[in-house]
């Protein structure tokens, strides 16, 4: 199965001949383990550069409660994803939509990123895998509620709830196979930041749910393109994502609704008066991504280069965020 959570940055893939094979000893099977984790998809752990950066000026300092918290919620971010991925490759790898969307036929996917496909992995060493990555996720966002500052309701069941159901993308209850895959990629981001500001501050002001909406697109607006790229596989295999259930015109269609629902955002913001009137000049960089992005992938036809455009799109818009929650908090 694709994983649109693997948001890893390559676009070219080595030759079938120059494909990793299985090596020996322990540091071939600790690289292996760390491809099926996904480490250098890092696009979904920049939430905590978000968060810390809307906190109050005043508990931006070294104050040990909130720092523990932050960096026990973060590791718990990385197993729980690590999980989510990892169980998506062993779903792939038994439909067989992996060998269609990463074979010789798809040239610009990197094989090397699937240990099992290549055979440095066992499914069962995957599934353990998968399994422990969850238990340490779980365990971590324990530790990030024991040690948060403030404990409101609805961020404990926010915690609570993403993670049980983060690593159920394509396992357990298999939500990507069951229409909510769209859904899934940005709640996940969501989840992300919205919560960890709830444990760290006790709230969630309106700026905060804004920023957190925003991030949660970034990585959907990359993830349909991955979509768009694999809808003959994912088909193949009952995943009902929208580019399989729309005409081609309908996906580009939805994927442009999608920008437009992120630009409809940044403008009303401050209308409502959640942030400053000049909020929205500073996405200018943001859209002209977009509109690129838009262009080369949907125009174009480059579809995995229109994808590679949203992540970098997605990165810049969390520089954007971090910046002006920097600007506000020192005109406030």
């Amino acid at each position: 199965m694709t994983s649109d959570l693997n948001t890893g940055t390559t676009t070219e893939s080595p030759p079938q001949e120059a494909v990793v094979r299985p090596g020996r000893g322990p540091g071939a099977r600790l690289s292996a383990y760390l491809r099926l984790a996904k480490l250098g998809m890092v696009d979904y752990y920049l939430s905590l550069a978000v968060v810390l950066s809307l906190l109050p000026t005043v508990r931006r300092g070294p104050d040990g409660a909130s720092l523990l918290t932050s960096a026990a919620f973060l590791l718990g971010e990385v197993c729980l994803v690590a999980a989510a991925v990892a169980f998506d490759d062993v779903t792939g790898h038994r439909d067989g939509s992996d060998a269609a969307n990463y074979g010789p036929d798809a040239p610009a996917r990197a094989l090397a990123r699937k240990p099992l496909l290549v055979g440095t992995l066992t499914e069962t060493a995957a599934v353990r895998f998968a399994g422990c990555a969850f238990a340490a996720g779980v365990l971590c966002w324990a530790a990030a509620l024991f040690w948060a500052p403030y404990r409101p309701l609805w961020a404990v069941l926010a915690v609570v709830a993403a993670a049980v159901v983060v690593p159920q993308y394509s396992w357990g209850l298999r939500l990507s196979h069951r229409g909510l895959q769209e859904v899934f990629l940005a709640a996940v981001g969501w989840a992300f930041v919205l919560p960890l500001f709830g444990l760290l501050t006790g709230e969630a002001t309106g700026l905060a749910a804004v920023e957190a909406f925003l991030f949660g697109l970034g990585p959907l607006l990359f993830g349909v393109y991955s979509n768009t790229h694999d809808a003959e596989g994912d088909r193949a295999v009952g995943r009902p994502t929208v580019a399989c259930l729309l005409s081609p015109r309908g996906n580009r269609l939805f994927i442009g609704a999608l920008s437009v629902v992120e630009t409809t955002v940044i403008v009303t913001t401050p209308l409502l008066g959640l942030a400053p009137w000049w909020f929205p000049l500073a996405f200018v960089p943001l859209k002209a991504a977009r509109a690129r992005q838009f262009t080369v992938g949907m125009v174009r036809g480059d579809v995995l280069r229109g994808r590679l455009l949203g992540i970098r799109a997605h990165r810049i818009l969390v520089v954007t965020v971090v910046v002006v929650n920097l600007l506000v908090a020192g005109t406030a």
